[in-house]
C-alpha cells in the first residue's frame, strides 16, 4: 500500500466507520439471510438412539442437543465427508452389528469417534473405533509389530459390540452403553451412583461426556435427513468400494511387497484393503493366529515413472 500522510490515514478511517454505519443502518430482508445459511436450524420435534428417546421436553437436555446440532449442520466439510465414507461402509457395518446384536445407530458412534477413519488420537487411540492398546487387548484384537487389528474393520467392530453388549448389560441402556464409551464403563457407573441417577441425560459431567451422545445424536439426525440440512450428495460422489476376495494366510509371507506384486498389485494396494498390516512381513506362528488378506478383483492402475 502507498504511504498516508497522518491526515489522509484519518480520513480514510472516517470513511470506513461512516460505510460500516450505513450498512448497519440498512434493512436486511430476513429471506436473506437464511440464504446465506445463517439461520439455526430447529431441533426435530423427537429423536432416539437404539430405540430410546430422547427427553427434548428437558431444558438442558434440548439445548445441548441444539449446540451439537447447530455445529454439526454448519461443520460442512466434515458432514461431507461422513456422508461420502458412509455410503462407502454402511452395509457392512450394519451387517456386522446386526450379526452381533446391536442397533444400528452404532454406526454413528463410530463416525463421532473417528469420522469412519483410520485415525490416531493424541492420546494413541487408534482405528475407526479408537481403542486405546490397553482396551483393544482386553478385547482380543492383536496388537504387535507386524499387525495392529485396530485397523481391521471388522475385528474392531465385532469387538466395539462387544462392549456395547457388556455396557448395556451393566446399565441397562443402550444410552447409558454409548455414553460409557466416551468416559468408562467405571467412570459412568461412580458418576450415576454418587448423583442417585440412572440416566446419562440425569448426569452432570465433564464437558466432553456431556456432549459425547449429543455429536452423536446430531450426527444421526443430520445423516438420516441431509437435504433438510443442504446436503444433496449424489451416489456418484460417495466413495466406492474396491470389490475384493479373501486369500486366507496359512503361512507366514516373509516379504509382503513381493507377495502383492504376484496378486497383481503393488504394496500400497495391499495396505490400503488391508489397513491392519503394520510392515513389510505377515508372520504365521500357529494355529491360533488367523488371518485373512483381502486383495482386489480386478487389476488396480497404478502409476507408472
Amino acid at each position: 500500500m502507498a504511504y498516508l500522510t497522518p491526515s489522509l490515514k484519518y480520513l480514510f478511517f472516517i470513511a470506513c466507520l461512516l460505510g460500516v454505519v450505513n450498512l448497519c443502518s440498512q434493512q436486511v430482508n430476513p429471506s436473506q439471510i437464511a440464504n446465506l445459511g445463517h439461520r439455526p436450524f430447529p431441533l426435530p420435534k423427537s429423536l432416539s438412539f437404539a430405540g430410546e428417546p430422547v427427553p427434548l421436553e428437558v431444558p438442558d437436555v434440548a439445548e445441548r442437543l441444539d449446540r451439537e446440532l447447530q455445529s454439526n449442520a454448519y461443520f460442512h466439510s466434515n458432514v461431507l465427508l461422513a456422508l461420502k465414507r458412509l455410503q462407502r461402509t454402511l452395509p457392512e457395518m450394519e451387517r456386522v452389528l446386526e450379526a452381533n446384536g446391536l442397533p444400528a445407530d452404532f454406526k454413528y458412534v463410530a463416525l463421532a469417534e473417528s469420522l469412519l477413519g483410520n485415525v490416531i488420537s493424541p492420546k494413541g487411540a487408534v482405528g475407526v473405533w479408537q481403542f486405546m492398546p490397553a482396551t483393544a487387548r482386553e478385547l482380543k484384537l492383536t496388537i504387535n509389530d507386524e499387525v495392529d487389528e485396530r485397523y481391521h474393520f471388522e475385528k474392531s467392530t465385532i469387538a466395539a459390540c462387544n462392549y456395547f453388549k457388556k455396557a448395556k448389560q451393566r446399565f441397562g441402556s443402550w444410552t447409558n452403553a454409548a455414553a460409557s464409551y466416551n468416559r468408562g464403563m467405571g467412570g459412568l457407573q461412580a458418576a450415576l451412583k454418587a448423583q442417585k441417577v440412572t440416566s446419562y441425560y440425569d448426569l452432570y459431567l465433564n464437558e466432553e461426556t456431556s456432549r459425547y451422545l449429543f455429536r452423536i445424536l446430531a450426527l444421526k439426525e443430520i445423516l438420516e435427513n441431509p437435504k433438510r440440512y443442504g446436503f444433496d450428495l449424489l451416489q456418484a460422489d460417495a466413495y466406492a468400494n474396491l470389490p475384493t476376495h479373501a486369500i486366507p494366510v496359512t503361512s507366514t509371507i516373509e516379504d509382503l511387497p513381493q507377495f502383492a506384486l504376484e496378486q497383481g498389485i503393488n504394496y500400497k494396494t495391499l495396505r490400503l484393503q488391508n489397513p491392519w498390516l503394520r510392515g513389510y512381513k505377515l508372520t504365521v506362528a500357529d494355529t491360533t493366529a488367523v488371518y485373512s488378506l483381502q486383495i482386489p478383483q480386478a487389476p488396480v492402475n497404478s502409476a507408472r515413472d
